[in-house]
This record gives C-alpha cells, sequence and structure tokens, in this order.
C-alpha cells in the first residue's frame, strides 16, 4: 500500500510525506500533503497511533508539537527540542473510503562527544613503533574514524560497541613506526557523522634521535699548503642538542700544534707530517655520529706550477709566432734582392759571350757601351 520513491518521499494514493533526519535537540518538520482532495479530512498521528493534528486542532498535549500551515492540501507541523524518545513512524491520515495513510519516518541523530586521543608513548625514539587510539562516544549511527599523519592518511583499526543506551561507541586504534622526520608533526583523528562535521583532535608528536654531524673548513679556502693553518667546525644537531662533541685523529695522535676550542679544531704551522683523517664524534642520550675530514698537505708552492706553466706557454707561443713572421720576411727580402741583383749581372757581362778571351770581353764590353752610345747619337 505504500513505497519508497528515489526523493524519500512515502507515498499513498493522494497522500504525500518524507522521512525525516533531524539532530537531537533541533526541530522536525513532518508535512502531509494531498494531491486531489475531495474536502476529506487531514490529520497526524504518533507512533503509538495518537492523534497531533486533527485538522488545524491539536489533541494531544504536547506543546512541542506547533501548527506551521493547514490548507485543504497540507498539514505542515513542527516538533522542537527532539530527542530519542520521539523516534518512530509518524502517520499521515486522510478520512476517506476506506481511509488513506502515509507514512514517515523520523530518525534521530545523535552527534558523538569529543574525539580524545590517547598516545602509548609520550616521548618516542627514531625507528621505534607507536600506538595511538581515537575514542568517539556515544553516537547515533555510529561515527567513522580517519586518521591523518601530517598530510598523509593512515590506516586504523575500528572497534564499534552498542552501550546499554542504544549508543555506540567507535574505537579506532593506529600503530605506526616514527623518524626522525616525525618529530613536530601533527597526528590527527578525524571523526565523520551525519550531525556534525570538521570533528577532529590532534596530538602533535616528539621524537628524540641521535645527532647529524658534518665538518666544514672554515680557513683556508683552496689547497692546504705547507706553512698555513687550518680551521675546521664541527656542525652538530640531534634531539636532544648533542652536548659533547670530541675530535681525534684515525689511527694516530693529533698534531702538537692542534688546539679544540668547543666544536673548533684549529692546526697551525701546516706540514706533511699532519696528513690523515679527522673525525668529529657528536652524541646524546639516544646515539652518536661522526663526520670524517682527510687532510692532505700539499707543497708550499702547489698550485702555482700550472699558473707558471700556463705563462710560459702563452710566452713561448708569441715568440714562436713572432720567429715565424721574421722567417718569413727574410724569406721574402731574400728573393727580392736576388732577384734584383741578376739583373744587374745580365747587364753588366751583355756584349762579351762572343770575346775569345778576357781582355777582349772587357774591351768589347765597354766597346758595346760606347756602341750604344754611338748607335744612340747616330740615330739622333
Amino acid at each position: 500500500r505504500s513505497g519508497f520513491l528515489s526523493s524519500k518521499e512515502v507515498v499513498s494514493q493522494n497522500l504525500v510525506t518524507e522521512n525525516v533526519s533531524v539532530v537531537e535537540g533541533d526541530t522536525a518538520i513532518i508535512s502531509c500533503r494531498v494531491k486531489n482532495n475531495d474536502d476529506s479530512v487531514i490529520q497526524l498521528l504518533n507512533p503509538n497511533r495518537q492523534t497531533i493534528y486533527f485538522r488545524d486542532m491539536r489533541p494531544l498535549k504536547d506543546s512541542r508539537f506547533q501548527l506551521v500551515n493547514f490548507s485543504d492540501n497540507e498539514l505542515r507541523v513542527s516538533l522542537s527540542n527532539v530527542s530519542l524518545s520521539d523516534e518512530g513512524r509518524y502517520v499521515c491520515q486522510l478520512y476517506t473510503d476506506p481511509p488513506q495513510e502515509a507514512y514517515a519516518n523520523i530518525t534521530v541523530l545523535v552527534p558523538p562527544g569529543n574525539p580524545l586521543i590517547e598516545a602509548r608513548d609520550q616521548i618516542l625514539q627514531e625507528g621505534n613503533q607507536t600506538e595511538m587510539t581515537c575514542t568517539a562516544m556515544s553516537s547515533k549511527p555510529a561515527a567513522t574514524i580517519r586518521w591523518m599523519k601530517g598530510d598523509k592518511e593512515l590506516p586504523g583499526k575500528p572497534r564499534v560497541e552498542l552501550t546499554y543506551d542504544k549508543m555506540y561507541t567507535v574505537t579506532s586504534r593506529l600503530t605506526f613506526t616514527v623518524g626522525r622526520e616525525d618529530d613536530g608533526v601533527p597526528v590527527i583523528c578525524i571523526v565523520d557523522h551525519p550531525a556534525v562535521k570538521d570533528f577532529q583532535a590532534q596530538k602533535y608528536l616528539e621524537v628524540q634521535y641521535k645527532p647529524e654531524v658534518k665538518i666544514t673548513v672554515e680557513f683556508p679556502q683552496g689547497l692546504t699548503r705547507e706553512g698555513e693553518n687550518l680551521e675546521l667546525t664541527c656542525l652538530s644537531k640531534g634531539k636532544p642538542q648533542p652536548q659533547r662533541v670530541s675530535w681525534v685523529k684515525v689511527d694516530d695522535d693529533m698534531p702538537p700544534h692542534a688546539v679544540i676550542i668547543g666544536a673548533d679544531l684549529y692546526i697551525e704551522n701546516l706540514n706533511k707530517s699532519y696528513n690523515g683523517t679527522y673525525r668529529c664524534t657528536a652524541s646524546n642520550s639516544v646515539g652518536e655520529s661522526f663526520d670524517d675530514y682527510v687532510l692532505y698537505v700539499y707543497d708550499s708552492r702547489a698550485g702555482e706550477g700550472a699558473a707558471r706553466a700556463m705563462d710560459h706557454a702563452v710566452i713561448g707561443g708569441v715568440v714562436a709566432v713572432v720567429v715565424f713572421a721574421m722567417l718569413c720576411l727574410l724569406i721574402v727580402l731574400g728573393r727580392y734582392f736576388a732577384r734584383h741583383k741578376g739583373t744587374y749581372f745580365t747587364h753588366e757581362a751583355k756584349g762579351a759571350d762572343d770575346a775569345a778571351d778576357a781582355d777582349t770581353a772587357i774591351i768589347n764590353a765597354e766597346g758595346g757601351h760606347t756602341n750604344s752610345e754611338e748607335k744612340k747619337e747616330y740615330y739622333i
């Protein structure tokens, strides 16, 4: 005779109503609507089938029920300060032949109490496993609990208990291993329930861890040469903060000129006998850690040879270019002078090729010049 629609409406022939969910202490609205009324009387009954409203009259002496609207097509009633005892099936009734009925179920939601976080360990050490529980008490329906560590969700193991007053208590247990990166990170218990939003509690982790150690060179900035000074600083961080920092030379004694002041190591007037590994160790209540620095002392002029070799190479290259240019110039000049000198000798010997002896050649040569001049005069 009646059924549930996708809109959660309960329909019986001409009567329409809705199921209601309301938080304990709030107000519920019950509406009885008629699609096609033929002047029949509408009334509202409680789960015990006592009449709450007959038309616009309230026979039931409970002032929490108030008339919101009455017309031929609707009877709307409010119920304030709802309690668990008000849960049940309310009846909208239309006096026809036969009578028509539709049913509105009122569900009372009870929000859980403030979530409670309990931690097995207040102070943790890195690498250890810990356990936390979160409890959401006395809710209806049962709440669900989620866990977050920082921005990462972690899986918990829930347990649901039904109490004597028909309430639900949910407890979730979380187990995880901590690292140094978890120090100061909040673990958040988030309670999801239809009656509340953003219901959560959190607890910050306190994680102790052994020191982190790093050696830095304050001086010198470049090579460590003979005769120079060396200054090293040992940086350490841990929780609790390391109170003890020590320096040793591995497999050997410290140099006689070494001075240790707190976390700093000073060595004056370096020489090659100081070569070796220098170790800084820092410790706290959790443990100890160390870092090593390997010292190698170079010659006092180490690093300069490369620069000088480079300078010599540059100078040698310039000299080679100059020498090559001079050789080229000498070759060009030599060929130039040789060419002009050959021409001179050729003119000087002209006319002497047919002479029988040297004297005749000289005479012919001289005569040749005279003849030339005579010829010139003749032609003139």
